[in-house]
């Protein structure tokens, strides 16, 4: 929603693409047994976690000095869809969350008696992901084209850039108070 508010619509549907591609990398990762490693060392869990924090509050800070400029249809101000892409990968990659969902939850529902549990997980996989996909795009999607609207304004622009910083922060927060 922030990156869609930050770059048009074009733009939230590339970190929601970005974010799918992190879920999946997850998805292939808990398949082959790797996110395993985040429950025999818990050390590992929490550098991710605050990886992941400091990264939140990098987006919050970037968020906090954009200055809000209105810009044209052609060029709406934010990341390139490019980076939006990538800014989605990374932080669904940090996130200790879509891990421990991975090693807890997915497992729960394969069932080695009804085949191949590789095929299982990369069916629920990729279910996950093309699910987040269309709830994300769409956000993303929405997001954009409501924040087009409203950048017209200097100042809803430079409104909007605070609350995707105060997101990102409350996010960064509550990844490291909770999730311990």
């Amino acid at each position: 929603m922030a990156m869609g508010g930050r770059g048009g619509p074009a733009t939230g549907v590339m970190a929601a693409a970005g974010v799918a591609t992190g879920a999946l990398t997850h998805a292939i990762a808990a398949m082959l047994g790797l996110s395993a490693l985040f429950t025999t060392l818990p050390t590992l869990y929490h550098v991710l976690r605050w990886a992941g924090a400091a990264y939140l509050l990098y987006l919050a800070v970037r968020s906090f000095l954009d200055r809000g400029e209105a810009g044209d249809e052609a060029a709406p101000a934010g990341p390139g869809r490019l980076r939006a892409f990538w800014r989605g990968v990374v932080t669904n990659l940090l996130n200790p969350k879509v891990i421990l969902f991975n090693i807890a939850f997915l497992p729960q529902f394969v069932n080695p008696s009804l085949g191949h549990p590789m095929v299982q997980f990369l069916v629920l996989g990729l279910t996950l992901v093309l699910i987040g996909l269309a709830v994300d795009g769409t956000v993303g999607l929405l997001s954009g084209r409501l924040a087009r609207l409203l950048r017209r304004s200097r100042r809803v622009a430079r409104g909007l850039n605070i609350f995707s910083g105060t997101v990102f922060t409350g996010l960064a927060v509550r990844l490291v108070a909770v999730a311990k």
